[in-house]
């Protein structure tokens, strides 16, 4: 996976090169809020989001500024849920990617005004035209990030999963989770290079059910590093649904289920791009690297 590992380091260090042009540091009194904006975004991380957005939006031939704009405004709403989701009233974690959660390294009100900031800036960004000169699909962008976001996407997700403590989830219950909560934002990814690239309703469809496929793998994957990482690897706390007796496919399905039903939505998912032939093995290979990662 050399190629994609190269792509992926060289499309994570582009978009952070974006968001840092997009995220100035003032000198006001409001310094300190701007210092944990970028705390939150600009931390370690695979940027995997800002990459499928880059990857899928080079199907159509899309000029690579435009899609780390999308893909910047994405990675701000993704540390914007992080941030929140951290929080002592959500999950209460202390630690993200080997670093004190931003709650941690300033203070509550300060992270919670971080992440609303992001998520302002996200749709700042997408609304430019910087970010495509047809409104229309600037419009576009706005209501995708939007849905994928909200009640019908990440905080309606995030909202079940605090119900699944209570243990009471079958399989179509996590399965309609954890699409909210992980695969939403995701497929927003893909669909966003469509969006770009005013593709046909058929190849925008194909890139939505890879997304969402590849998403409920990733989630699963999570899960399983989550029973069997090292948290010295992965920089956070493990093992906290089982201490809290939540539902996941892992709990249900066990270990070796969960392994098969991951690889069996990763190939589903890979199948859904032949109309794109050759042009999507980065795609391919991100499927294989969702469920082979090590954290």
């Amino acid at each position: 996976m050399t190629n994609f590992n190269t792509a992926l380091a060289a499309i994570a260090a582009e978009v952070d090169a974006v968001i840092d042009g997009l995220l100035p540091t003032p000198d006001g009194d409001e310094r300190r809020l701007a210092d944990a904006m970028r705390y939150s975004v600009l931390g370690p991380g695979k940027r995997l989001r800002p990459f499928l957005v880059a990857v899928s939006a080079d199907l159509f031939g899309v000029p690579r500024a435009r899609s780390l704009r999308v893909g910047a405004a994405l990675e701000c709403v993704h540390a914007y849920s992080l941030v929140h989701d951290d929080l002592p009233a959500m999950d209460d974690d202390d630690l993200r990617r080997g670093r004190p959660t931003t709650h941690k390294a300033f203070d509550e009100a300060t992270a919670i005004l971080a992440g609303d900031a992001l998520q302002a800036l996200a749709f700042e960004i997408l609304a430019e035209e910087a970010t495509h000169p047809d409104a229309g699909v600037r419009v576009g962008l706005v209501r995708e990030l939007a849905r994928g976001a909200g009640l019908a996407g990440m905080c309606g997700g995030q909202a079940l999963d605090l119900s699944a403590g209570r243990g009471s989830y079958d399989f179509g219950g996590i399965a309609r989770l954890e699409r909210l909560k992980t695969g939403a934002l995701i497929a927003f990814a893909c669909e966003a290079g469509a969006i770009l690239g005013q593709a046909s309703g058929r190849a925008r469809a194909a890139l939505f059910a890879y997304a969402m496929d590849v998403g409920f793998a990733f989630q699963i994957a999570d899960d399983l590093l989550d029973h069997e990482g090292d948290e010295a690897a992965m920089g956070k706390r493990l093992r906290k649904d089982d201490a809290a007796g939540k539902a996941t496919v892992v709990s249900l399905l066990g270990l070796e289920g969960a392994r098969a039903e991951a690889a069996r939505l990763v190939a589903q998912g890979v199948a859904h791009l032949e109309q794109f032939g050759s042009a999507a093995d980065l795609l391919r290979e991100t499927a294989a690297f969702v469920i082979e990662r090590r954290r």
